[in-house]
């Protein structure tokens, strides 16, 4: 036998990082994956291929100019007015409404259930309190109009003028932001618990009180999910329909005044596409003109809802 030679060079070992055959389960899944995001993609890119058609065709008839500044919505009527100012301004007061109800109850919950309760009662009242965003919008529409509403026509204090009218946009706004609560609270929730321990530690060591560090370091270190959750219960807000149909009335109405009846751009194209409009008529067409509105200003906020998370948002590691 020949010795080996203690000073020769061992040869290098070559480590493949990659797999040696192809993983089919795994670039199945990859494409899986990647179909759910192109149905995501191909929705809304049919959405805005749908309205866009019939939209410009309305817009050929009726100069968008008097479509946005018009005073007076009367499409189905003789003779036509086209002016959807009151569609919007029922729409941002019912949504008004909605946030006066949604932001302020749903932060206070978030902070109550990230900084103040026990484990044992989160684990009680979250679920509690996400059932509400369960009950059918319907559901809602019925108790706004049946149960607020007379109620508050007998509680309503005669300095502030008029009860509120039988379809009003305040009793339709309330019950909306109450649905909304649920999403606000879960999501700014979700963002409080995922700031580090160690920023509420070091303010209890400089200290601080409970009540400070929950609004002074919790809150502002959350404040981008927190700004996030009440762009998305606008969304909601602006784009609920069977609440405000139900409830806040029928009638298009050009006024700040939330005991009024109104209509806004969802319940017209819920109301509008269940009549007896001829396909291609100007008012068949006034249908999609209001629905490309109110897509093209839930696009603004989502785009500004963008640009406030990333300007807020903080990275810990």
């Amino acid at each position: 036998m020949q010795a080996t030679d203690a000073t020769a060079t061992p040869r290098p070992v070559t480590i493949r990082l990659g797999a040696t055959r192809p993983r089919w389960g795994e670039r199945a899944i990859a494409a899986a994956l990647c179909l759910c995001a192109l149905v995501s993609v191909a929705t809304t890119v049919g959405i805005v291929v749908a309205l866009a058609e019939p939209s410009l065709e309305f817009f050929r008839s009726i100069p968008i100019g008097s479509f946005l500044t018009g005073t007076k919505w009367s499409p189905l009527f003789s003779p036509p007015d086209f002016g959807v100012l009151p569609l919007i301004s029922a729409t941002l007061v019912t949504t008004a409404c909605a946030l006066v109800v949604c932001i302020p109850f749903g932060l206070g919950s978030a902070i109550y259930l990230s900084e103040y309760a026990t484990v044992s009662t989160r684990k009680v009242v979250k679920p509690f309190l996400e059932v509400l965003a369960g009950i059918p919008t319907v559901v809602y529409g019925f108790f706004a109009l049946t149960f607020v509403t007379p109620l508050l026509r007998e509680v309503w204090p005669g300095f502030l003028g008029d009860p509120p009218q039988v379809f009003n946009a305040l009793s339709a706004g309330l019950v909306m932001g109450v649905m909304i609560l649920p999403t606000v609270a879960s999501l700014s929730e979700d963002a409080l618990s995922a700031v580090p321990r160690s920023l509420r530690e070091g303010a209890y060591a400089l200290g601080a009180t409970k009540l400070h560090v929950s609004t002074r370091v919790a809150v502002p270190a959350a404040l981008s999910g927190i700004v996030a959750s009440f762009i998305l219960g606008i969304s909601r807000a602006v784009g609920e329909t069977m609440i405000v149909l139900i409830a806040a009335g029928g009638t298009p109405n050009l006024s700040l005044n939330p005991v009024e009846a109104m209509q806004t751009m969802t319940a017209f194209i819920a109301a509008a596409g269940l009549g007896d409009q001829p396909t291609g008529s100007i008012g068949y067409k006034t249908i999609f003109a209001v629905g490309s509105t109110l897509f093209i200003a839930t696009l603004a906020m989502n785009i500004v809802s963008i640009r406030l998370v990333r300007r807020f948002r903080e990275v810990y590691e």
